[in-house]
This record gives C-alpha cells, sequence and structure tokens, in this order.
C-alpha cells in the first residue's frame, strides 16, 4: 500500500512538487529532502525550538508537523535569511553581540526574531527574552541573544 502524498509546498520562496511518505516529518522532509540542513533537529519532540521554521509567516518547530501538512503553504527556512551571499541584518547583530558559540540553536533563534521582526512590535528585554525561551542553547548565556534581537528589533531596552 502506498502512503505517500503528492505535495506542493513554497520553501524560500521556491515551489517545491514532491512525494512525502505520511509519516515524515516536516523537518526531516526540510533536511533529508530539500537537502536545507540550516534547520536543525534536537530533541525532536517540540522542546529545544532548534528545527523553528516559519510556515506562512509563523514561527513553528517543524519537528511536531508532518512534511504532508505543509502542502499549499510557504515555508522559510534559515537559509532564506542572506543577502546576496552576505549576512542579513538579524545575522550580523548576532555576530555583533557574540550571540552564538557552537551555533546548533541559532537557526531557531534566528527565525523565531524573524517572526518577531515581522509583528512589529516594541519589545522590552523581558519580553524579548520570553519569546525567544522557546529555543533553547546550552553555550550562551542568553545575553548575547537578547542583545542582538534588541539591536535588531530596536527594543525598548527594558530589564
Amino acid at each position: 500500500m502506498d502512503y505517500s502524498h503528492e505535495i506542493s509546498v513554497t520553501v524560500n520562496g521556491t515551489v517545491q512538487r514532491t512525494r512525502v511518505e505520511s509519516r515524515v516529518h516536516a523537518a526531516d522532509f526540510i533536511r533529508h529532502q530539500l537537502g536545507l540542513t540550516g534547520t536543525h533537529v534536537g530533541c525532536e519532540q517540540g522542546v529545544c525550538g532548534m528545527c523553528t521554521v516559519l510556515v506562512d509567516g509563523q514561527a513553528v518547530k517543524s519537528c511536531l508537523l508532518l512534511a504532508v501538512q505543509l502542502d499549499g503553504r510557504e515555508v522559510q527556512t534559515v537559509e532564506s535569511l542572506g543577502e546576496n551571499g552576505g549576512l542579513s541584518d538579524l545575522q550580523q547583530a548576532f555576530k555583533d553581540a557574540h550571540a552564538l558559540q557552537c551555533g546548533f540553536c541559532t537557526p531557531g533563534f534566528l527565525m523565531t526574531a524573524t517572526a518577531l521582526q515581522r509583528e512589529g512590535r516594541a519589545l522590552s528585554r523581558d519580553e524579548i527574552r520570553d519569546e525567544m525561551s522557546g529555543v533553547l542553547c546550552r553555550c550562551t548565556g542568553y545575553e548575547g541573544i537578547v542583545d542582538a534581537v534588541e539591536r535588531h528589533l530596536g527594543g525598548e531596552g527594558d530589564d
């Protein structure tokens, strides 16, 4: 019995028409079928946030979605953030604020911050910290991450 489905999903601006098995998670589809390995897989339970991508503009943990659920939707991965072969303003803010060490969690933080930027809300440091808490990092103390997001979003700077 065939348990695969034809899907059409726009990923980083390119329409992808392909077959996926019913049981394949979106994170695995993105990494293994599309070759976009910037989307990292950590816990596979929606806890760590390292697999965060944007689906129709919303930050979602791709390990909690099945690839078939992406049919007809628009997905943006961390690979879409670079500009003309260089860093985006957000990526540069992370570099300038020393907001990464091993870098494994960085794509999740970048995509979460991208979703926050698109919302257009002014956020205090505490609000930024709360919004970014859906992504876990074992290397940093989070201060650099909050600094980078605050710089990029133009946060209010309240503690």
